[in-house]
């Protein structure tokens, strides 16, 4: 397996060799260094910790300072864990171009904080109905939540209004589309989770 962290950078209109428009996200792919190597031996199992964008040195605990110096690197920003460490070293740097185009990849990402949302937005409710018969503001109500004498409770688990948004959020086979090598960009087809700056981890299985 093969990954990155990268930084959602927006999105654009990518068109084919047929004239047809895509949709498409950009991403900042690296450069990550790799930090740490997990292996069977040591800790169980195959695993390689990799590191992406500049930190300041004053902002960084004495402890990170150690653990980044051991791979011969400056302070970073963001720490991810990928799964198997695919004959990489401690110290190595993985960049966009170790993808091509055509690879078939997952993004992890932090889905944008919709703040608290009622049933129709969160849960696609359709609301109580119209506004005539007597009814009056219950268009986007959630109706009856549970009977009086029994169960006498809500059920746990019953879909109602709450806070939406800020989850993580996994997409598979999403399409490499263009790899700019000399930018470190990675243009993706449709759309990735998480706001422009956000971080998202790319990965590879095969």
């Amino acid at each position: 397996m093969k990954g990155i962290i990268g930084k959602k950078l927006g999105m654009m209109s990518y068109f084919d060799a047929n004239g047809k428009s895509i949709g498409c996200t950009v991403i900042e792919a690296g450069p990550c260094v790799v930090t740490q190597i997990k292996t069977n031996d040591t800790d169980g199992y195959s695993a390689m910790q990799i590191a992406f964008e500049e930190k300041k040195e004053k902002n960084t605990t004495a402890s990170l300072k150690g653990h980044f110096a051991k791979s011969n690197t400056t302070p970073k920003k963001k720490l991810v864990e990928i799964a198997g460490h695919e004959g990489k070293n401690l110290g190595d740097t993985i960049a966009a171009a170790d993808f091509v185009e055509g690879d078939v990849v997952e993004i992890v990402g932090i889905s944008k904080g919709k703040g608290f949302q009622g049933v129709v937005k969160r849960h696609g409710f359709s609301g109580v109905g119209m506004g005539s018969h007597g009814q009056h503001d219950r268009q986007r109500a959630p109706g009856s939540i549970g009977a009086s004498s029994y169960p006498s409770r809500v059920f746990p688990g019953t879909r109602m209004a709450g806070r939406m948004g800020g989850d993580q959020v996994k997409l598979k086979g999403i399409k490499v589309l263009k790899v700019i090598e000399d930018k470190n960009i990675l243009v993706v087809k449709g759309s990735v989770p998480g706001s422009i700056g956000s971080y998202v981890v790319l990965q590879n299985k095969k």
